[in-house]
Parts: structure tokens; sequence; C-alpha cells
């Protein structure tokens, strides 16, 4: 058997069988009038199943096995849990299966009961070589199935990323502004500097902002100190007042900094080094009073762009990407992308999150509204599904495929994919 029980599953589900007429393995006749809900957590693989054996209505459980003895290999004959099972469907009968009261639960063989073309379809998806399993074939599938799922899968993404930002807010005793600041500081740092752009934010409590928000200097300071990269000696006049800034706060307020060994500058452009982000950042949190409340506020995406506009980046960062070293004049405002990035992976995030926790679904649908005014990323795997013939025009689309990579195609979960069902059908 080149296949899983998932694959048995797609067939139950789905009653994709050959046969109009169906007979349990002792030949009692069998009628399924619904196959039962699929179960994703512990007991039975369906619930609530309605059949009729051999004339008699029965309403339970249906388990699902390759081989009749992996009852037994599983340990469900010492569960009782697994009493309420009125049908054990398998692909090979090799051995009867008793309830804990002595019953024996009819048998239905499905080896022989489905069509050959599902299973090559499943396996050539299954066992395929391609970036992702329906790359071949995803081109094929009608656009209003393909977008449906999409449409699904993008409100599953929130879901999923939201309970990261409810665990944080917890953390944070309920404070949004500063749960907010934490994600916020993370994505300026992109993947590449997430981690230490986290610790930074750990280790400098937004509340400590609130004393100094006036201070370009205090602000500024307390970001790189915290970053860890006011700890050598500077030429400069500018990191140097930094630096004196930082060495007073950071004992004001027993201050403990990163790592600074843990910034990565290697392979990546100058504009995207960590000091040229903070500076942005640090700036944003000066032009900025209470951010949080104005994303909440702002009704459009062409409003929150504008927050990122004309940021007060200090006139150090034109001429360098490194303390202590000059460069040609340089554009020290976040480009487009990097502003749309920011939108797409927090604020849209937090529109979601937070309009889930104070029922306020008018955020959530804002926060899809703005994905959907928003172009598209391009990146290595949205660009494995536009090469394969899937247009993809707008950020909500290439977040829908991103989890759609990450959650199905690269995990190899065709059955649970609408579109992965509707090739396998075809």
């Amino acid at each position: 058997m080149d296949f899983s029980e998932h694959f048995l599953h797609f067939i139950w589900q789905f009653r994709l069988l050959n046969s109009a007429k169906l007979y349990c393995e002792d030949g009692e006749e069998l009628q399924v009038l619904h196959p039962g809900s699929l179960n994703k957590h512990a007991g039975p693989d369906f619930s609530g199943a309605k059949l009729v054996i051999d004339g008699i209505k029965w309403v339970g459980d249906v388990e699902i096995h390759l081989k009749s003895s992996d009852w037994l290999a599983h340990g469900h004959q010492n569960d009782q849990a697994y009493n309420s099972v009125v049908l054990h469907v398998v692909y090979q009968h090799d051995s009867p299966i008793y309830r804990t009261n002595g019953s024996l639960v009819p048998v239905l063989v499905l080896k022989n009961l489905f069509s050959d073309h599902l299973l090559s379809n499943y396996t050539e998806l299954i066992a395929h070589v391609n970036p992702f399993p329906c790359q071949k074939h995803i081109a094929d599938v009608d656009r209003l199935i393909v977008d449906t799922f999409l449409s699904r899968i993008m409100i599953e993404r929130f879901e999923q990323k939201s309970e990261e930002v409810f665990q944080k807010l917890s953390n944070n005793r309920g404070d949004w502004e500063q749960t907010f600041y934490y994600f916020l500081a993370r994505n300026f740092g992109f993947k590449v500097n997430a981690v230490p752009f986290e610790l930074m934010a750990d280790a400098l409590p937004w509340p400590i902002f609130s004393k100094h928000k006036d201070n370009a200097l205090q602000i500024t300071a307390l970001i790189f100190g915290q970053a860890g990269l006011l700890e050598q000696p500077f030429l400069d006049v500018y990191p140097t007042h930094l630096q004196n800034e930082y060495l007073f706060l950071k004992k004001k307020y027993g201050l403990i900094p990163v790592d600074p060994v843990l910034w990565k500058f290697l392979r990546m452009r100058p504009q995207n080094f960590p000091t040229v982000r903070l500076a942005q950042f640090a700036a944003l949190i000066l032009k900025t009073n209470h951010l949080f409340s104005k994303i909440l506020e702002a009704g459009s995406v062409k409003e929150v762009r504008l927050l990122f506009n004309h940021l007060p980046v200090n006139e150090y960062w034109k001429t360098h990407y490194h303390f202590n070293k000059s460069t040609r004049q340089v554009v020290v405002q976040p480009g487009t992308q990097s502003i749309d990035n920011i939108i797409i992976n927090t604020i849209c995030l937090f529109l979601f999150s937070y309009g889930k926790y104070t029922d306020q679904p008018e955020l959530m649908d804002r926060a899809l509204d703005f994905l959907e005014n928003i172009p598209a990323e391009r990146n290595a795997i949205v660009n494995q599904y536009v090469s394969a013939g899937l247009k993809v025009d707008r950020a909500f689309t290439s977040q829908a495929i991103l989890q759609l990579n990450k959650c199905y195609c690269s995990q190899k979960k065709c059955l649970n994919c609408a579109i992965g069902i509707k090739i396998l059908k075809k």
C-alpha cells in the first residue's frame, strides 16, 4: 500500500466509491446517509455518521484504518471512547474487532471500491519532486475554488498569528501599546534581524520611552544602547553624544543591552543594515505618539503609509551605514516596499487581533481590506506559484499563498486542501 489512512479518510469523507450498493464484510447491506464529520482531535476519525446496516439505522462514529488489526495496534480495544464506533472502515480486513462489551464492530472493506485514478492522482501529488505538490495542475483548477480556499486560509493565518499576539499581550498584562511596540520592532528587523530586534524591545520597556518622548537624543540613545551598539569607542561626535547619554540612562534604569554579535550585516544591502533600521525605528517613535491608537483610527492604507513618511532620521545616517564609517549620501527614509511589509505583517495583524479581542469585526474586516489594497509580495515561495500560472497581484493573495505553502503544500496535506481535493477528484 503506497498510501496513508488520510487517503482513506478522503475516500470516505467524499463518498468516492464506485459501487452503488455496499456490503459489510459479513454480508450486511450498508447505506451511508452521512459519513460524519472529520474529527481532528482524539477519538474516532469521523463523528456523527448516519448509516443503515441491514435495515437498522445507526448514528455514531466511524474509525478508519489501513488494516483491521491496526485497531489493536493502536490500543482502541482498551479505550471506552471507541465503543461509539458503528462502522470500521479498512483497506484490508485481517482481524475481527470487538468493542469492550464484546460486540462485533461491522467492517467495510474499501479495497476494490474506489477508482484507480484516485490513487494515481494522490500518488503523483504526494510523491512529487516539484516545488509544491500541485505545481503542474493548479493553473487548471477553477479560480473560484482557488480564491475561496485562499480566503479561508487567510483567515486561518490571522487566527494562528493572533494567538501569538494574545500570548504576548498576556505577558504584558494586557498592555496593547507595549505588545504592538514589540511586534513592530520585530518587523523592523525583517527576517534577518528579527531576533535581535525582539530582544532589544524586550530589554527596553515601552513605558521608558514615554518619559523621554520629546528628546530625540535620548530616545535614539536608548535604542542603539540597548541594541548593544554603543559599547565601542567612537571618533564621530554624534555617536559619542549617544554613548554618553546612554551610559547615564543605562545606570538610571538598570538596563542590560543585548549582545551586539547577534546583529547581521553580511550579504545585505546597506539600506537594510540594522543600524539604518534602528535609526528609522527611533525616528518613528519620536514622530508618532500613541502610534497604536493612530493605527486603529486609520481608515485606509494611504493613511497608514503617511505615518511612516518623513521620519525625522538624524542627518548622521545620510552619510553613514555604520558608526565611524562615512559613505556617499544615501536615502534614509524607509521605502514603499518596506512600509508595506510592516503594514502587512504588523499593522494588519494587530487590526485583526485587536478586533477579535474586543469583538469589533469591523477592524478584522479592515485588516483584510488593507491587504486587498497593497501590492503582492514577491519572494521565492510566491514566485513558485506565479510560475505555475497562479495570478498573484495583491498582498491578500500572497499572504494566503504563504499560509498554503507552510501548512498544506510543504506538509503534503493535499487531502485537507480544497485545491488538492479538486485535482484528486478530476
